[in-house]
């Protein structure tokens, strides 16, 4: 799988995605493997470590909840992506995540009016949502497919997958925007997904690095296809957003991603901060972007590039903020900077 590594930090191999079971799994530290230069898709893995104990317990979560995100393939699954792929006539494929509001909703509207004409299949946790919002915006039904994904969950992923892998038939997919993310820095303590990622770094990044790896083969057989990684300016401390306001991304030498599932911090801090596990994960989604376009563009052609959006309060990516921050402080601080 894809591995992880930045200058500011020693280079590090940490995060092997296992396809068919979704661990993380970490990998030596230090100079590249061999088996890298050979095949930059695969690392070999080592066991599974312990996640060290902690305060914070997935299964307590899970039981205050009452229910996984996830409870199986839903039925019309495959219905719902075949009719998509027989809608598409010549148009390129695109698949988004988290298309059913914000910034997402309105990369739908603009990709489908598009004079190149693309279909989009929407990759969401609610497609009645979707489709409701798709009518408000004025999205022609038979430009979008709004499909099951529950990005909290890596079984949900691998189906998803599967599915469109399956129906796509030796077709390729033109364009893969990963964008769903949750923000959650009012959280007191974590929330985890049904594995056992703390939510932020199993929705915003792990689940779309899983799908990217899935997707690949797909990507590959496509002319000119191309990967878009929603960031964060957030994400980089190297900007006066992500340097000045606290907490500073810092995912260190991503200790809480080598321990697993259990961790409460990329980091591995003990001490959970919902605001710095989004920049975190915003900072993994960059790194993902750089490093797979360094090793896979010049053999395959896929451009993976990465964009900062804003900060859009008004989207329901900040629904845990008070409206005062959502609708008067930070609109008004916008317009101010940017006037």
């Amino acid at each position: 799988s894809l591995v992880l590594s930045r200058p500011e930090i020693q280079v590090m191999w940490p995060l092997c995605v296992a396809a068919s079971s979704g661990l993380v799994l970490p990998a030596a530290s230090g100079s590249a493997p061999a088996s890298i230069a050979a095949s930059p898709l695969r690392v070999a893995a080592h066991p599974l470590l312990q996640a060290p104990p902690a305060v914070y317990s997935p299964s307590k979560d899970l039981a205050g909840r009452g229910a996984k995100y996830y409870d199986g393939r839903p039925p019309e699954l495959s219905q719902s992506i075949a009719q998509a792929l027989k809608e598409v006539g010549k148009r390129k494929i695109c698949v988004i995540t988290g298309a059913s509001s914000g910034l997402g909703l309105h990369a739908v509207t603009a990709l489908t009016s598009s004079y190149e004409g693309y279909y989009v299949i929407a990759a969401v946790r609610d497609t009645a949502k979707m489709d409701e919002a798709a009518a408000e915006m004025g999205i022609d039904a038979k430009d979008y497919k709004a499909v099951k994904l529950e990005c909290a969950s890596l079984a949900s992923v691998r189906d998803f997958s599967k599915e469109l892998k399956r129906l796509l038939r030796g077709r390729g997919l033109d364009r893969l925007v990963c964008n769903a993310a949750v923000y959650l820095p009012t959280d007191p303590k974590p929330r985890f997904t049904d594995e056992g990622y703390e939510m932020s770094f199993g929705v915003n990044h792990l689940s779309h690095f899983l799908l990217l790896q899935l997707l690949m083969p797909d990507l590959k057989k496509a002319k000119d296809a191309r990967v878009c990684i929603v960031g964060s300016v957030t994400g980089n401390k190297n900007t006066v957003a992500g340097s000045l306001v606290k907490p500073v991304a810092d995912v260190g030498d991503l200790e809480g991603v080598k321990a697993g599932a259990g961790s409460v911090m990329v980091d591995g801090s003990r001490s959970f901060d919902g605001a710095k596990a989004y920049k975190d994960a915003k900072a993994l989604n960059m790194m993902t972007v750089l490093e797979a376009h360094r090793r896979l563009h010049p053999s395959t052609g896929i451009v993976f590039n990465s964009m900062y959006p804003g900060c859009i309060a008004q989207t329901q990516l900040f629904r845990e903020k008070r409206d005062w921050f959502r609708y008067f402080f930070f609109p008004t601080l916008m317009k101010a900077d940017t006037s």
